[in-house]
């Protein structure tokens, strides 16, 4: 990655430091700039280290450090990168250190403790995960891997097939509000980018675990490094019996699933190249999943995932090209192994992209220009249109009779102005869908961000974006769902602004938002039963939606603030709220857009109990609006819930021991109707770094 070097003479590399008031940069007493790489869906970060410059020649004893930087992390505010001082928009990340503290298996589980994000389980181990943010739906986010789109067009229940195993994530990045300027349309309330990073130096690690429900986890990672070249390669594997069954008696949530990845890079000066290669492979009871009316159904799902990524500088120019594949191949059984009762549902889609980024600085500030080709297509036994000739794929009897192709082109246009504390960054992106002939769109959006102080920055925003609708929202019709492939896209504009307050043991931020959704998309039931009895869930374009909000957090380094003792590490409160206003509509039951969180509060507190042995716990208390009928069509509004989670750990520096504990007060809570939750879950598990 290319970075500037004033008077150089000599570099020395800092791999480790960390905040406190003995550290290195405390010491120097100079400011370390820290850049932000954030053009759309191009470049992961490469942070391999600190360069700090030297001057020999000074004879004072105090080191003189004459420039310090610090190579550019991916914190994704805007699409032109930009210091973490001069965003305009608040982004949440999730270090490295605080999910390898985390007391979860699974990336899903992780965000729970993201006040913004609602996560809502169908079973244990992320199995069947819906992921949104702020009031929304799972197909309202964009996911990301490396910052590459992998979102899945099918359905949003399966976004989160990820072929990377938790402990290779370096962080991840929240994003909340419409990200159309930073990641394209489709992050209608926000964006979730997970960064991998490859180890720094040749190294070898290796996990497992085991606990309750026959619970099971092993994972490897290997990592060869030599000049410029960086090759890693990873595996792993979890399966669980479940922790219910169906009424004859048999397993019907357990869970097992494979995920293989590798990963490369290859840096030189002004050059970089990336890429990324994994699959995804997934087996899992659905019990009630889609229907309530059978507790027996079963899902299978493989996945793989492709990118290269290239940065180069020309001068002043900086370009980032991308192109990427991901496919995802999926059997849904309505009756598990039994084909004969009702015939299985087979899916493959297809999706192909590439992009084209770039920025430059002129005298009226720095401009960032994007354009992206994205195609995406279907085959399937129910999902589409009919096909002229049915497709038999892989030499099988399987026949996809059904499919739909679509092309989506967008244009993006971003400028920024920077002075010594007031950040403007506006822009546009224009899209166009060749589904349904859509005409091209605009859709505008403006961040401002003042540092009123070294430590405290108020900012306001109003950005915008859409929502196609997903294939299945757009054509299942199985099993108690009339899908309508006439939907219109979904559209969204939004407002906040805030107040964030950052120094050494003490971050803060508070923040008001206000979403106005237009053709919201959702599945609807209005008493109609089809033509087993059972509820007729229909997807529609459910009107207008407005959501007004506040979220507030604060984090805490305790062993700064209270330097004469060592027992409490970090500790945080984080709250958000949330009301809707929307058009009474009598007799309708929601699937998802009236079920949103109207207060979510998180805690989290770490302790060392002694030497190596770290203690943390995370509880959560959240309260859903809405409701859910039972097998008898009787409506039951949710409960509000609270969940304490745990681990204790103890860290050598070749290896690490851990216990962990989920939902240790044993509550019985649902996230969606009639799928109750695991109770205690307990589990143990080793790690080794070589």
């Amino acid at each position: 990655m290319y970075k500037p070097i004033f008077r150089k003479k000599s570099v020395l590399k800092f791999k480790r430091f960390s905040n406190h008031g003995y550290s290195l940069f405390a010491v120097l007493g100079k400011e370390v700039v820290i850049g932000v790489l954030s053009v759309a869906t191009l470049q992961h970060a490469s942070a391999k280290g600190i360069s700090i410059e030297v001057d020999k020649a000074d004879t004072d004893s105090t080191v003189t450090a004459k420039a310090v930087m610090m190579d550019e992390v991916n914190v994704t505010g805007t699409r032109a990168p930009l210091a973490v001082s001069q965003q305009a928009r608040m982004v949440t990340v999730l270090s490295r250190d605080e999910i390898q503290a985390a007391p979860v298996q699974s990336v899903n589980d992780l965000l729970k403790y993201a006040v913004g994000v609602d996560v809502r389980q169908k079973g244990a181990l992320g199995a069947l995960t819906d992921v949104s943010i702020r009031g929304g739906s799972s197909e309202q986010i964009t996911l990301l891997l490396n910052g590459i789109n992998i979102c899945d067009a099918q359905t949003g229940h399966n976004a989160f097939d990820l072929p990377v195993d938790i402990s290779e994530i370096e962080r991840i990045e929240i994003l909340e509000g419409p990200a159309a300027r930073v990641y394209g349309t489709s992050s209608l309330l926000g964006a979730i980018n997970i960064v991998t990073r490859p180890a720094s130096k040749t190294s070898l690690s290796a996990r497992i675990e085991s606990g309750s429900y026959g619970y099971l986890t092993g994972a490897a990672r290997a990592n060869i490094a030599s000049g410029a070249w960086n090759n890693q390669v990873s595996a792993s594997y979890m399966r669980s019996d479940g922790y219910l069954r169906s009424k004859t008696g048999t397993l019907n949530a357990d869970y097992r699933t494979t995920k293989a990845f590798y990963q490369g890079q290859f840096q030189t000066v002004p050059f970089t190249l990336n890429w990324h290669a994994g699959l995804s492979t997934k087996d899992y009871g659905s019990n009630t999943f889609y229907s309530v009316k059978f507790d027996d159904q079963f899902e299978h799902t493989f996945k793989t995932f492709a990118a290269l990524q290239a940065e180069v500088r020309i001068g002043q120019l900086h370009i980032r090209p991308a192109v990427y594949w991901n496919r995802s191949l999926d059997r849904f059984e309505l009756f598990r192994n039994a084909p004969s009762k009702y015939p299985f549902n087979y899916h493959r889609t297809d999706v192909l992209g590439a992009n084209i980024n770039a920025y430059f600085d002129w005298t009226l500030g720095r401009t960032a220009i994007g354009a992206e080709i994205r195609n995406e297509n279907i085959i399937s036994t129910n999902l589409g249109e009919p096909l002229g000739t049915p497709k038999n794929i892989g030499g099988t009897d399987r026949k996809y009779t059904n499919g739909l192709d679509r092309t989506n082109l967008q244009f993006a246009l971003e400028h920024n102005i920077i002075l010594s504390r007031l950040t403007l960054s506006a822009g546009l992106t224009a899209v166009k869908n060749s589904q349904a002939d859509m005409p091209l769109r605009l859709y505008p959006g403006i961040d401002i961000g003042y540092r009123i102080a070294e430590v405290w920055k108020i900012y306001a925003s109003y950005n915008s974006s859409l929502r196609m609708p997903s294939f299945t929202e757009l054509y299942y019709s199985v099993g108690g769902h009339k899908a309508d492939k006439h939907l219109r896209p979904e559209e969204l504009s939004a407002y906040e602004a805030g107040i964030a307050f950052a120094e050494q043991a003490i971050n803060a931020r508070a923040a008001i938002f206000y979403n106005r959704h237009r053709n919201l998309i959702d599945w609807t039931n209005d008493g109609t039963l089809d033509a087993q009895g059972a509820p007729l869930w229909k997807s529609v374009n459910f009107g207008n939606i407005n959501h007004i909000g506040i979220e507030a957090s604060a984090d805490f380094n305790l062993r700064q603030l209270i330097p004469s003792q060592r027992f409490f590490k970090k500790a945080g409160v984080a709250y958000c709220f949330m009301n809707q206003n929307k058009e009474k509509h009598i007799g309708i039951v929601s699937k998802y857009a009236l079920e949103y969180l109207k207060h979510k509060f998180v805690a989290n507190l770490n302790l060392n109990i002694w030497r190596s042995l770290d203690l943390g716990l995370v509880y959560r208390l959240q309260h859903r609006m809405g409701g859910y009928l039972d097998p008898s069509n009787i409506h039951h509004n949710y409960a509000g819930y609270g969940i304490l989670d745990a681990r204790l750990s103890w860290t050598a520096p070749r290896w690490t021991a851990h216990f962990e504990a989920n939902n240790v007060l044993n509550r019985r809570y649902l996230d969606y109707g009639n799928v109750p939750q695991p109770r205690a879950w307990f589990l143990a598990g080793l790690s080794v770094n070589l």
